[in-house]
């Protein structure tokens, strides 16, 4: 099992306030030149920052400890086939029948694949 770094969340300014209860839980940029948020005072949540980052051997990481890779086609599909720390994730603009045929392939290999087609 790998272990990330935790961070707290980061929701839009005044999120769960009265005013604002249609505001959906998600990060934008405080851009308001009044915003509390936005010059960082104490109290009003936390920002992304750089300090957050997870070290780069765990970055791509899923929690079973392997990477995953983006696969567009058959040359990167093969690239992987070598390492047993890698696992396939099929890009989303593939076509039906580019995945059914990566698949095909990945499946004769060996390669595990994420968000594979039922072949």
């Amino acid at each position: 099992m790998i272990s990330k770094r935790k961070h707290p969340r980061f929701n839009v300014p005044n999120y769960g306030s009265k005013s604002r209860k249609g505001v959906k839980a998600r990060w934008r940029r405080p851009r308001g030149i009044d915003s509390k948020k936005r010059v960082d005072k104490q109290g009003y949540g936390a920002t992304p920052k750089i300090g957050y980052k997870n070290p780069a051997d765990v970055r791509f990481a899923r929690k079973e400890g392997v990477m995953e890779v983006l696969i567009h086609n058959e040359k990167e599909l093969r690239a992987i086939q070598k390492d047993a720390k890698m696992v396939a994730v099929f890009a989303h603009d593939l076509s039906e029948r580019k995945r059914v045929e990566l698949q095909r392939i990945a499946n004769t290999n060996g390669i595990r694949v994420i968000n594979g087609v039922r072949a």
